[in-house]
C-alpha cells in the first residue's frame, strides 16, 4: 500500500459513522496531535471501552463487527485508535509521532481523554492481551473511572515472562502434561540432531500449538522429520511479520512497538529451547532499552475492588494459565474463567465469548461464568478474525483495505 493509498483509506475511515477525534498533547511539554476514537450505541446504554492488544493494533477498521454485536447487547462503546497508529498516527504536520510519546502513561491519558469527551463518569473496561495491561493501568491510576472489568489473555508485563517461560519448556520441552509428552519427545530428537534450531523452537511450536493444539504441533514435527519444513517456515514467517511488517489500520508495531521495549519489558533470551523472547530480541535494534515498568501490579491489583473476570486459554501461549490464575487470585472481585480448547485472545478468535463475558461483568454476575465456560466456548465462531489472519498476512492491500470500509457519507 503507497502513501497516496494509505491517504484515501485513512480519509474514507475518518467519514465512518461515529468516528470522532480530539486534540492531545504529542508529548507533555510539546505539540498536539489529534486521537482518533470510534463511538457506537446509543448514549445512556452500558458504557464499554474496549482496548485492543498489540502494542499496535488499530481500532477503527478491524472492530467494526464487534462493536455492532456489542451495540446489539446494549453496550454505548467506544474504541481508541491508539496513539502512533492508524488514525492517530501523525502530529499535525503530517509527521509520525516519536517514539518518546510512546508511553504507557500517554496512552492511559488518551483513554481517560476519550471517556470525558463521551460523558463517561465510569465504564466498564475490557482489555485484551496489551490492551488488558492498559486496563489495569487505567484501573490503578484512575480507579474513580471504572465500574467493571475483562481481562482478557491480559499481559502482566516483565512480571509475568519467567512464568510463561517456564511453563511452555515444561509442556513442549519436558513433556510434563500427558497431552504434550509425545511433541516434547519429537522435539528434542530434532534439536538433537541438528533438525530443528533450538531458537527456533520457542519462534514455531507456541505459534503451532495456539492454532491448532498438540495434534497441530504433531503434525508439523512429523513433517519435519520427513524432510518436509515449509509449513515450519511458513509459521516462523507468521510470527516475524507481526513486527517487522506495517499493515495500515490493522497492525503498525514500528512506533508503538517502543512501549513493549521501553516499559513491558525486554527479557533477553537464555539461550535454552522454547525460549519466546527470541523474536523481539532480534527486533530489538532501533527500539528503547527497557526503563522499567510504570505500574507495580503485583502491588495494585489487591485495591481494585470493581467486578473482574480474567478470561484464560488453555492454548494461550503469550498470558498463559499461571499468569491468569495468579492475576485472578490477587483481585478482590477477580473470577478466573477457563477455557479448555481456546488460545490467545477471545477479542479477536471468539467474539461472543467476549461480549458474554462484558456482560456478565457489567451485571455483577460474573461468578456465575466458570460452570458456563464449556457452553460458552461452544458458541459459533466467527468465520475468520477481523484483525489477526490480515496482520500476519504476507502483505494487506489497499484494495482489500478499503472494501472492509463501508460507505458512509460524502466527502
Amino acid at each position: 500500500m503507497d502513501h497516496a493509498q494509505q491517504q484515501r483509506l485513512g480519509r474514507r475511515l475518518r467519514r465512518m459513522p461515529g468516528v470522532r477525534t480530539l486534540s492531545r498533547p504529542v508529548e507533555r511539554r510539546s505539540g498536539e496531535f489529534d486521537l482518533t476514537y470510534v463511538r457506537e450505541g446509543t448514549p445512556g446504554d452500558t458504557p464499554l471501552l474496549i482496548i485492543p492488544g498489540g502494542p499496535g493494533l488499530a481500532s477503527v477498521l478491524p472492530y467494526r463487527g464487534i462493536r455492532g454485536a456489542a451495540v446489539r447487547r446494549g453496550f454505548d462503546v467506544a474504541m481508541v485508535e491508539h496513539r502512533g497508529v492508524g488514525l492517530s498516527r501523525t502530529d499535525r504536520t503530517g509527521a509520525d509521532l516519536p517514539m518518546a510519546a510512546m508511553t504507557v502513561e500517554s496512552v492511559v491519558g488518551d483513554l481517560v481523554a476519550v471517556l470525558d469527551d463521551c460523558g463517561w463518569e465510569r465504564a466498564v473496561v475490557y482489555g485484551s492481551s496489551y490492551g488488558g495491561y492498559l486496563a489495569q493501568a487505567l484501573g490503578a491510576w484512575h480507579p474513580e473511572r471504572v465500574a467493571a472489568m475483562v481481562l482478557d489473555s491480559a499481559s502482566s508485563g516483565a512480571s509475568g515472562e519467567d512464568l510463561r517461560r517456564r511453563h511452555l519448556r515444561r509442556l513442549f520441552w519436558n513433556g510434563d502434561a500427558p497431552d504434550t509428552a509425545a511433541v516434547a519427545s519429537a522435539l528434542r530428537s530434532l534439536v538433537a540432531d541438528g533438525t530443528v534450531s533450538v531458537a527456533d523452537t520457542g519462534l514455531v511450536v507456541p505459534v503451532a500449538y495456539e492454532l491448532g493444539g498438540t495434534g497441530l504441533v504433531e503434525r508439523l514435527l512429523a513433517a519435519v522429520r520427513r524432510g518436509r519444513p515449509r509449513t515450519w517456515n511458513r509459521i516462523r514467517q507468521l510470527g516475524e511479520s507481526e513486527v517487522q511488517r506495517r499493515h495500515p489500520y490493522y497492525m503498525e508495531f514500528d512506533l508503538a512497538g517502543a512501549i513493549s521495549y521501553r516499559e513491558l519489558g525486554h527479557v533477553r533470551p537464555d539461550g535454552d529451547p522454547m525460549d519466546p523472547h527470541v523474536l523481539f530480541d532480534r527486533q530489538a535494534e532501533g527500539f528503547p532499552e527497557f526503563a522499567g515498568q510504570p505500574v507495580d501490579l503485583p502491588a495494585v491489583l489487591p485495591t481494585c475492588t470493581w467486578p473482574t473476570t480474567v478470561l484464560s486459554g488453555a492454548r494461550d501461549t503469550r498470558t498463559v494459565r499461571p499468569v491468569a490464575r495468579r492475576t485472578a487470585e490477587a483481585l478482590p472481585e477477580g473470577v478466573l474463567v477457563p477455557f479448555e480448547n481456546s488460545a490467545h485472545s477471545f477479542l479477536d478468535f471468539h467474539p461472543r465469548v467476549a461480549l458474554t463475558a462484558a456482560r456478565a461483568t457489567a451485571n455483577a454476575t460474573h461468578r456465575r461464568l466458570p460452570a458456563l465456560a464449556a457452553r460458552m466456548e461452544g458458541l459459533p465462531r466467527p468465520a475468520r478474525s477481523r484483525a489477526l489472519p490480515l496482520m500476519l498476512s504476507a502483505s494487506v492491500t489497499a484494495d482489500r483495505a478499503l472494501a472492509a470500509v463501508p460507505v458512509t457519507r460524502p466527502s
